[in-house]
Parts: C-alpha cells; structure tokens; sequence
C-alpha cells in the first residue's frame, strides 16, 4: 500500500475512515456523497454556470436512512491536512442539515463538535467513532425537553418508491421534522414558510404519510381554493396515497376514505354549509395549501371551516404569508416552525435567480395631460388633468403605450429566444385582451404558424382550457401567457423566462408571488434564470426588507396592505381576484366584467361612485431609459453600473494590473478562475457584450473592466505571434500545427487551445493522429511545455 501521505482524499475515506465507521453503523443508516445543495447558479449577460455542488462526505441517521433523521455529518481530507481540515465544511454542512453532530478526520484520528454545546473533541481513535447509540444518548443528554413520543413520531419512517419522485431535499424533511416535532408536543396550529418552487406539496405528502403511518391521525383534509391546486397533487406528489384518497366533489358526503382533498368552495359556497355533513371532529390534520389567500381572516367566509373543525391539527402552507391590518396567518397558525426563504433557496441552486430589465416609457416618467378639446375614441371629452402611470389602464387607456409595452417585450423576445415561455401582467381584463391584441400584431408570423403562440388566459376567458398546456414542461405552446392576477399564484410554471410586470402591484404577499412564477429550475428544458422585465416601478419592492425578510406579524399595528388582491371574499369558482375593491371602482379585474363602468358617474349598487375610463390614441409613446440589474452575492440587486459594481470588485481581489496579470498566466485552468470571479461579482460576459469589438479574449475583458487597459482582439494577438519570429524556431510541419493551434483560439478560449483533446478536432486528424502530432513535438512534455509557451507569447502582445 503507499504512503497514507501521497494518497488521495478517496484512497483516505477507503482505506481509513470508511472502515472505522462501518465497525460501528450499518451501512442502512449511511448516506456517502450525499447531495446538501446543487449549488447557487451565478448569471452573466445571457449565461449561466453553477457553482460546485455542496456534498457531505457522510451523513450518518438514527435508525435508518428512512427515518431522515440525521445524526451526524462527517468530513474528509487527505493527510496532507490535519484531522481539523474538513470541520468548517461539516459544521456548515451539520447546520444546514440541523444534524447535531459534525466530525472531521484525515485518516490519522477523529475531531468531534457538538452542535448544540459547541464542545469539540479531538484525537478521537480511528477505533473508537461513536456508535449509533451512544450519539443518540448524548442528542437526548443536550436535549433534555426531547420526548419519547417525539423521539417514535420523528423516527417514523417516511415515504420511498424506487422511480415515484426524487428524495426530498434538505430544507423539505426540516419543515417536515418540525411539524412533526409541534405535533408530537401537543401543538394544534402550525406554519410553515416555503418560497415558491421550492415543493410544498412535497412536505405536505410527507407529513400526512408519515402521520399516518404512526398512526396519530385517521383523517386528513388538504384544503386549497383553486382546481389545479388540488388536481396536481392529487396525480402526482400524493398518488402513493392511492384508493386511500378522494377529492370530494358534487358536495356528496364520503366517509371511508383517509385523505380527502377539497377546494373552500366546494365545502362552503354562499350561505350553503356543506362542510357541516361532516362531524365537527371528523378530521385530525387540516392542511391548508396558499393560505395567504384568506383562509387565516377572521372576516372570510373560509374562516368557518377551520373554526368548525378547530379540534383538528391545522397546518398552513405558503410562500408569503400574508400580514395585513385586516389578515394575520401568524395569528392565527402561530410563528412559523421553519422558513425556507427565496434568498436561502437562491444561495443553494434549488431556485433560479433572477436578472431585472427596468424600463421607462416617456409617458410614465413625465406624465400625460391631454390637449384642449381632447377627445377619446367614443367622442367624449378627456378630463383636463395630469394622468400619472398609477392611472394608466385604469382611468386612462393610451393605445400607443399598450403597444409600446407589446413591441420591446416582442424585441426581447426575438433577441433572445422567441419559444421562451413568458407571463404578461396586466391591470385587468380589457388591459389584458389589449395586450393579447398588441402582442398577437407584434409577432404574427409566429400566431400564423400556430394561432396558441399567445393566449389570454383570465377567469372565463376561452383561452383558460390553455393553462394546463402552458404549465406543461413539455408542451411548446402556449408560448406567451397575457393575464391579469389568475397566474399570480398557486400555478406551477416551471419553464417560464420571462415575467413581464406592466401592472403596479400594491401588495407585497403578491408581488413575492409573482416574482415566485419564474423561480422553477428546470435544467432538462434550459430554465437555469429567468429575467423580469418591469414596466411600472415595482423593482423598488426588491429593496424593501420585507421582499425577503423574516415574516412579522403586523395585524395589531395597524399597516395596510395596497390591494385586496388577495382576499378570500373577492374571489370566484376560479380562484381569481376581484378588483371590486380597486379604488377607482371599474369594475374590471378578472372577474369576468367587461371594464365599462358606470359612465353616469351616479355609482354602483354600493353607493360607491365610480370614475370614467377614457381610451385616446394618436399619442407617442417611447422608451426613454432602460437598465438592467442583477443579483449580488448577497442576494441584492446590484443598483450600479455593472461594470463600475464589476471593477470595484476585481480592485478589491487584485489592487494592481501587474497583480492581477501574474495570477492570470499562473493560473492552469482559466475557467476556475473566472468561475470564482463570477461568484465575487465581476460579470465578465455582461461587459464583454458591451465591448464594440467583442472578439476578444477574456484576459482582455478583465483588464478593461479593472484597470482600463484597451482590449486587443485575439487576431490581434495571433499577429504579433505570426510576426515575432517566434515559429522560427520549430519545423515546418510543427509550424502548421501551431498555426492551426492559433487558428482554435481564434473560436475557442485559451483553456480549448491548452486541453489535448483540440488535437482531435478534423483539421489536425487531416495531418495526422494525435499520438503523432505530439511525438513530432519530441513527446508529450515538449508538446505540453510548447502549448505553455505559446499562452504566454499570447498574452505578452
């Protein structure tokens, strides 16, 4: 065997640590190289690259891995590193995984940290790793209020089928340990914060199966207040659930089933109470999917189903938890019992970041006041008045500034991608069918083609029997979704790229909503980012801490919330917020009205007086600022120019240009070093489109950004090669290889030109095999040191 010092940090975990601890654990309750996080995707200009996974080397579980009860993680590192080397890794991998233990080791001893003391012990023999038992007794030792009956709920076993679904991640068995924990003490109310995208639906099933199991509940109800937030569960993440589940429907009362899902109004609509023909303790767990959307005010017709079955556990799910003067889910579930926010979900890779396009029309910045004797399109007088954005598409209709809207989404389109599928928001119906419209005219080709490239899609639109296409990973139309509020939450739209805001959005819980649509990573359909293009000043909300804050409950304080978008009494069958309550009473939210209003000005059956709409054309209307934004390593928009936020950065790393270009051509492998530079905040690709010239050579990109160097195109570097007289000193048929050599470079980047591989490419196996070209170089070393040679000639120029 070699020396345990020259062996790698695979040959140390197989000869050493992964003996030591199989002496003592069965391999049942070991999970090796287990996945924590797939890492945070880093975006510049239009690419994105991932940061290395996040992978424990062991995680050790009580019992067995089916439990996800983890115990311990364990970190490695070959010997040329002390037994401390891998304990700051396994003490953010423990934390992240809530496990109480973290160890380290390089094959020489153990080093052991408690997390919930912060005791740590060193030199423990390669022989004497803990056992299962004796971890557990001291876990129950630092955790004293630890109950049986919690040690039997939380050790129940949880739900596995070899190809039904992939494992749940980390922060979905916390949320779902820490209900189970709350239950098992006794607790009644329960919330749990999970950003959107990140599988709600997921921790639901798991808590029920496991619930279950133990056998601490008979009957479960899983309330939602839209279709296909009972559908899709229904045939997916609870199908395991099989004969043992129902949906109720046609309020015809079911008693021998387990798992019963329902929409709110299908148990309660009007005054008719069809929950009542279900004993009031009929059910032990109550589940409430999206339960910002009222079922938490004390004033929602909802709210009767819970009080009815108060006896029952009642858990609350949402990505927003709505805190209004009107509505507390705090007060009425209680604190969460985990959040997992947008920003955690980022940090990790689970979500896809975001980049934030800000356009300003002329018309918004500077308003609009109509000219003397203004007529709109019906022949009525304009009101003389300064018309701001707030009113537009809602007191006043401009045509030429739908169709602005409609013309640089269509253009982002075409630049990018047109097939992106993308969401449009509009202020209400007649807005969003004056969208469709606009949009349809800006990409007729493509509507020719297939008449679904866009839809509308608002509560009794025709287009609605479209969204279960739209949502479809794998459907290619609807391309182009135009709606209102119906797609703001609860619709799981996995590919969506593009979020377009041309509606000012009050409330926060439906921002945080909206913002959720695109947040969905789907590697396998080339969704790793997704852009939101913001029409009406709502970027101003992604500086507010309450964007990604900790939820607070704010009822008794007295702050309301803008909008009532999400209140459970303004909404249909369909799940679609009412603009009833919209102050300037047009009747014309998603709720089938046609916008009209009552043009007598005499009010509506409320008593409430109702403002005119005008709609005038002829206007101008153009762009008159644009700026792009993108996410910091913290999380934050970066607010700056990026190429002023890209050069503080690379100053920071490298004070000094000669600092810089000394660790450049150290560097072996240049993309290792840009891919860190991109995780400090120097967006490379971004500045690089903005370089007149941009075939140039990353080296070159950098030096721009930081210290102001004119760029040289990479001809230019492969003519001062040409002319130095440098291939003077190698054969002829060397020379033509260098030459071809260069000629890569001139497609590639410097770590193509460097890999031997390129020597497969056609034009070098036209002159040879690769095997020869590198003996014709006097073997593989001279080869190597002449490809060396030649990076440095390039980057002398």
């Amino acid at each position: 065997m070699i020396d345990k010092i020259n062996m790698t940090e695979e040959e140390i975990k197989l000869n050493y640590i992964t003996p030591s601890i199989t002496d003592k654990w069965s391999m049942s309750c070991i999970r090796m190289e287990f996945l924590v996080a797939p890492g945070r995707i880093m975006l510049d200009g239009k690419k994105a690259k991932r940061k290395d996974a996040s992978r424990a080397d062991y995680v050790l579980f009580y019992k067995d891995t089916s439990t996800w009860f983890p115990l311990a993680v364990v970190e490695a590192k070959d010997n040329t590193h002390s037994p401390f080397g891998g304990m700051p890794q396994a003490i953010r991998y423990a934390k992240a995984m809530k496990a109480p233990f973290a160890f380290s080791s390089n094959g020489d001893s153990f080093v052991f940290h408690d997390m919930e003391t912060g005791v740590e012990i060193k030199d423990i023999a390669l022989d004497a790793f803990p056992s299962p038992d004796e971890l557990w007794s001291r876990y129950r030792a630092d955790n004293t209020d630890f109950t049986d009956s919690e040690a039997s709920l939380l050790t129940t076993p949880y739900h596995y089928q070899k190809g039904f679904s992939k494992e749940p991640r980390y922060y979905q068995w916390i949320a779902i340990n820490r209900v189970l924990a709350a239950i098992a003490r006794g607790d009644k109310r329960m919330l749990i914060v999970l950003a959107t995208g990140t599988g709600k639906t997921m921790v639901a099933f798991q808590i029920i199966w496991r619930l279950l199991q133990a056998k601490k509940v008979r009957r479960v109800l899983f309330l939602a207040d839209r279709d296909i937030l009972v559908s899709q569960p229904f045939s997916d993440d609870f199908s395991p659930l099989g004969s043992r589940m129902t949906r109720i429907s046609k309020r015809e009362m079911d008693t021998t089933h387990e798992v019963y899902l329902s929409l709110y109004h299908q148990m309660k609509n009007g005054e008719e109470n069809f929950y009542t023909a279900y004993d009031r303790d009929f059910f032990d767990l109550i589940i409430v999917d999206e339960c910002h959307r009222g079922s938490a005010d004390e004033e929602s017709s909802w709210h009767e189903i819970l009080e009815y079955f108060d006896s029952a556990i009642q858990v609350g799910m949402t990505a927003t938890p709505k805190e209004t003067e009107e509505t507390s889910n705090i007060e009425y579930f209680g604190e969460p019992v985990y959040t997992y926010s947008l920003k955690q979900g980022i940090d990790d890779g689970f979500l896809a970041p975001y980049k934030v396009i800000r356009v300003n029309l002329d018309i918004d910045v500077n308003g609009f006041r109509p000219y003397p004797g203004m007529l709109d399109i019906n022949g009525e007088p304009v009101e003389d008045r300064l018309y701001e954005q707030k009113d537009f598409d809602r007191i006043l209709v401009v045509e030429e500034r739908t169709k602005a809207v409609a013309k640089r989404v269509s253009d982002f389109l075409k630049e990018t991608d047109r097939y992106a599928k993308a969401i449009i928001f509009c202020e209400d119906i007649p807005h969003a069918e004056r969208m469709r419209h606009a949009l349809v005219n800006e990409n007729s080709d493509l509507v020719a083609e297939e008449p679904t490239y866009i839809v509308q899609i608002t509560s009794g639109s025709d287009d609605m029997r479209y969204l279960e296409y739209f949502t479809d990973p794998h459907e290619k139309y609807p391309v182009i979704a135009v709606t209102s509020r119906l797609l703001s939450t609860g619709v799981n739209t996995q590919t969506t790229k593009l979020v377009v805001l041309d509606r000012t959005i009050g409330s926060m819980t439906e921002f945080k909503q909206i913002v959720g649509r695109g947040t969905r990573v789907r590697e396998d359909c080339d969704k790793l980012y997704f852009t939101i293009m913001d029409f009406r000043k709502n970027y101003v909300k992604f500086a507010d801490p309450e964007f990604d804050g900790d939820p607070v409950k704010i009822k008794d304080v007295g702050e309301t919330d803008d909008f009532g978008d999400d209140d459970a009494d303004t909404m249909d069958n369909g799940g679609e917020p009412d603009s009833s309550d919209d102050s300037f009473e047009n009747g014309d939210g998603d709720n089938g009205n046609d916008g009209s209003g009552d043009d007598s000005g005499n009010g509506d059956e409320s008593g409430r007086k109702k403002r005119k709409r005008y709609t005038v054309n002829g206007v101008t209307v153009r762009i008159i600022d644009e700026k792009v934004e993108y996410l910091d390593a913290n999380g934050n928009l970066i607010t700056v120019s990026i190429i002023d936020y890209s050069r503080n950065n690379l100053r920071r790393l490298y004070p000094y240009y000669e600092e810089f270009r000394k660790v450049w051509l150290a560097q072996k492998k240049k993309q290792e070093l840009l891919n860190q530079l991109l995780a400090d905040g120097v967006f490379i690709d971004y500045v690089k489109e903005t370089i007149p010239e941009a075939h140039v050579d990353e080296y070159d990109v950098l030096s721009y950004i930081g210290y102001e160097k004119e760029p040289l195109t990479k001809e230019e570097r492969i003519d001062h090669i040409l002319v130095s007289g440098y291939l003077d000193k190698f054969s002829k048929e060397n020379q033509d290889i260098i030459r071809l050599l260069l000629e890569a470079y001139r497609e590639h980047d410097i770590d193509e030109l460097k890999n031997i591989r390129i020597l497969n490419m056609p034009e070098f196996i036209h002159i040879d095999k690769p095997t020869e070209i590198v003996r014709s170089f006097g073997g593989k070393e001279n080869y190597t040191n002449t490809i060396n040679e030649i990076e440095q000639q390039i980057y002398s120029a």
